[in-house]
């Protein structure tokens, strides 16, 4: 749909509404006074000052949500050991920005207090600075694994996580020889007390915090502001562009704001006579875009270190249409109706399969042709959490699809809907919808709202 700005936030960022969008807050404190404007006032931090609003983030997951994580996950002490240009996935989730590499051998250690209060240590020939504080002063490397192997000790846990992991893979970032490292530094009692640290590092990636929230709606709105440009007549010409050629323009409108995409933008169009099954492979081609095509995209970017996933729909209109099909305008119905269902699904503790399982069932109580393929979102794009669902696979998925969904979570609600279009001789069109969700627990909330209308290339 046409997305219309109609509240700037401190962080220079649009909101774009809808009735289905979150309700706008107060943004976290964030430097004042450069924005990079853009031609239709997007408008995301300079990578100067997006330094201080990630560092606050940070510090208040560190402060405020990693004791209660290590909590749950009944850990005394989690260790994250890194060599640079071999980091831990989450590695960059928990050291302060600029970062660009752990320096030579990086060690962090967290140790839950008594008090239940997280104590952050950096065994590391740099300081990280920020929450840290450094338990090493320097020297070379035998002495930095005995330094160590002195902090374990003397805190004495219990329960020692490290990040090793058969099945989740961004749980799984202490290399080998790293891990055969640390067992020779530790005393023999303390070696026995390792364990995996999964359950932590899962919930570490998918746990959204309040000034998370209150960011999140913004980044969403960038990405649908931009796929709002590129299906328009500002830059699709019909008879001459290509889907390609839009699918370079949303990578360099990204990289023009600073955004770095997370996958290269996929754009596809359907038109009648060019069979879509009820069933079956993914519909749509590429080539050049005429009056009366449906297109359809997805893309996204990360920024703030939250990633977002988008997919929408575009139809050209022929000569004289003011409006599209009312057999397309049906097909987004259904696609909505869709999206009803498995938000209504979605219940804290209940597992991906499950919520899979019901949803298709529901669909197809309701007549729809329906796939779903939804997954967690936050820190990367297809981040850890229940797996609701595979495009290739619309069965149980085995460990992943078993995790249950928590509260404020963040999900891409991804999936599509067949539908039959009469317009085109009852011909099939294929909605493939994507849209960036919080689940606080009780509702699903839309992030920037989500599409109800087809966008329009005139």
């Amino acid at each position: 749909m046409r997305l219309a700005p109609f509240l700037a936030l401190t962080f220079s960022l649009l909101v774009w509404g809808s009735p289905d969008a979150a309700p706008a807050s107060a943004p976290v404190p964030a430097a004042q006074g450069r924005v990079i404007p853009s031609a239709d006032g997007l408008a995301v931090l300079p990578t100067r000052d997006r330094v201080e609003v990630e560092n606050r983030i940070l510090a208040d997951r560190l402060e405020t949500l990693l004791p209660r994580l290590m909590a749950e996950s009944g850990l005394d002490m989690w260790l994250v050991i890194n060599r640079e240009y071999a980091e831990d996935p989450v590695y960059f989730t928990l050291v302060p920005q600029p970062s660009y590499a752990a320096r030579r051998t990086t060690m962090l250690v967290f140790f839950r207090k008594a008090d239940g209060s997280v104590e952050k240590l950096s065994v590391n020939r740099y300081p990280l600075g920020g929450a840290y504080t450094s338990a090493w002063a320097g020297g070379d490397l035998d002495a930095q694994w005995k330094a160590l192997a002195e902090v374990i000790v003397s805190r004495n846990p219990r329960r020692i996580g490290i990040n090793v992991s058969r099945e989740w893979p961004i749980a799984d970032g202490l290399t080998a020889a790293l891990r055969d490292r640390l067992l020779e530094a530790l005393p023999s009692e303390y070696a026995q007390r390792l364990t995996p640290a999964e359950p932590l590092v899962i919930r570490w990636f998918e746990t959204r915090t309040p000034m998370e929230a209150q960011v999140y709606p913004q980044i969403v709105a960038v990405a649908r502001g931009v796929i709002s440009e590129a299906f328009s007549e500002r830059v699709i010409t019909p008879g001459v562009t290509r889907t390609e050629d839009v699918s370079w323009y949303i990578r360099s409108r990204f990289e023009s704001l600073g955004l770095s995409p997370w996958f290269f933008p996929d754009v596809n169009l359907q038109r009648r006579g060019a069979a879509c099954a009820a069933s079956g492979p993914s519909c749509g081609e590429e080539g050049v875009i005429q009056r009366g095509d449906v297109l359809h995209t997805d893309v996204g970017f990360c920024y703030l270190k939250l990633c977002t996933d988008t997919q929408e729909m575009g139809y050209v209109l022929r000569m004289g249409e003011t409006a599209p099909p009312a057999g397309l305008v049906a097909a987004l119905q259904a696609g909505n109706r869709w999206q009803d269902l498995l938000a209504g699904n979605f219940a804290v503790g209940r597992t991906g399969n499950a919520i899979l399982a019901s949803t298709l069932e529901a669909a197809g109580k309701a007549g729809l042709r329906a796939s779903v393929y939804s997954h967690p979102l936050g820190f990367v794009g297809h981040a850890p959490g229940p797996t609701i669902g595979m495009w290739d696979n619309q069965g149980p998925t085995a460990v992943q699809g078993d995790w249950p969904l928590h509260a404020n979570t963040a999900y891409a609600i991804e999936g599509n809907i067949r539908h039959p279009v009469p317009e085109w001789g009852g011909q099939f069109v294929q909605m493939k919808l994507e849209q960036s969700a919080l689940f606080d627990g009780q509702r699903v909330i839309y992030l920037a709202g989500r599409q109800t209308e087809w966008h329009l290339v005139r």
